[in-house]
């Protein structure tokens, strides 16, 4: 299994810096999110040769490695304009996994277009699902074929938010896909937006889980929909949170005693974006925590 952090709130440090960061809390993988200097949210790489040798010569002289590489580019976007430049990013996105040697990529489903194209957050209109999907499928069409070439996996996880944001129909799109190289990512603190019996949703699962990411959140449907108190009343907004483990309702008991029940030996993500102002704190606690409940539950 690899132990990984997802690196997000230490996005200050330079990229040379960032796996002695790693290392020093305990890690030996990185799962890399996006970042200006890197994969930029939504935009063309910012990554040339010399970039990529200093960071592998960093990443080397640590003994730390890229679990994962994690791109987000509006691959879903019913503006096929901005489908085909999602596509075009992607297309170098994975050249450069392939240069730095990693053999894995996750991403979500995606939200669909830019706000100033249209509405983004589909899932509350249910207007833009349909277009939404259809984008997708068509920038998988081009895809798959490159990842399976090359040989790279490719997780894909539902979001809140985006046109698929719950565990069905995720797992029948992935398996729809049918390729050995796209599988599952089940994000724990997602997990009320997926359902409410943790152990059925990963037995569930299983047959395509490679990726997991881990951080506690509240059951925002708890206490008659109380658990968070939002104002005005009535207003459609939605609330979920990436946590320390202990510090939300996720039932990890069930979470690590399932993973180990079912066999799970793929990607394991520290995924915490709540404390910033305690990012190194956080990071080793998650990686205790992680550790701690595998050795609980190993078989």
């Amino acid at each position: 299994m690899r132990i990984a952090l997802d690196p997000f709130m230490h996005r200050h440090l330079s990229l040379e810096e960032l796996p002695r960061k790693v290392r020093e809390l305990g890690y030996e993988w990185i799962e890399l999110s996006p970042r200006a200097d890197f994969l930029e949210w939504f935009k063309t790489p910012r990554v040339f040769p010399q970039r990529i040798k200093t960071f592998k010569k960093a990443l080397a002289a640590e003994g730390v490695k890229i679990a994962s590489l994690l791109p987000m580019y509006r691959w879903a976007s019913n503006d096929e304009t901005e489908r085909q430049a999602a596509v075009r990013h992607w297309k170098r996105a994975i050249e450069i996994a392939a240069e730095m040697e990693v053999d894995t990529m996750n991403s979500e489903f995606g939200r669909g277009p830019h706000p100033d194209k249209g509405s983004c957050y589909c899932c509350h209109t249910g207007s833009m699902i349909e277009a939404c999907e259809d984008a997708w499928w068509r920038s998988m069409e081009e895809l798959v074929p490159i990842f399976e070439r090359e040989n790279i996996n490719l997780h894909v996880e539902p979001h809140p938010e985006d046109w698929c944001e719950t565990l069905q129909p995720a797992l029948d799109i992935i398996r729809t896909v049918n390729s050995k190289n796209v599988k599952f990512l089940y994000c724990a603190p997602h997990t009320f937006y997926f359902g409410d019996d943790t152990k059925a949703m990963l037995r569930e699962a299983k047959d395509v889980l490679a990726h997991v990411h881990v951080g506690d959140t509240f059951n925002h449907k708890a206490s008659s929909g109380l658990r968070y108190i939002l104002n005005p009343p009535g207003t459609q907004a939605r609330v979920h949170q990436h946590l320390n483990i202990g510090q939300g309702e996720v039932p990890w008991d069930d979470f690590f005693g399932t993973l180990a029940d079912i066999g799970f030996d793929g990607i394991m993500t520290s995924c915490v974006f709540a404390w910033e102002d305690k990012a190194d704190e956080s990071g080793r606690f998650m990686c205790s925590e992680m550790n701690n409940y595998i050795k609980k539950y190993r078989k």
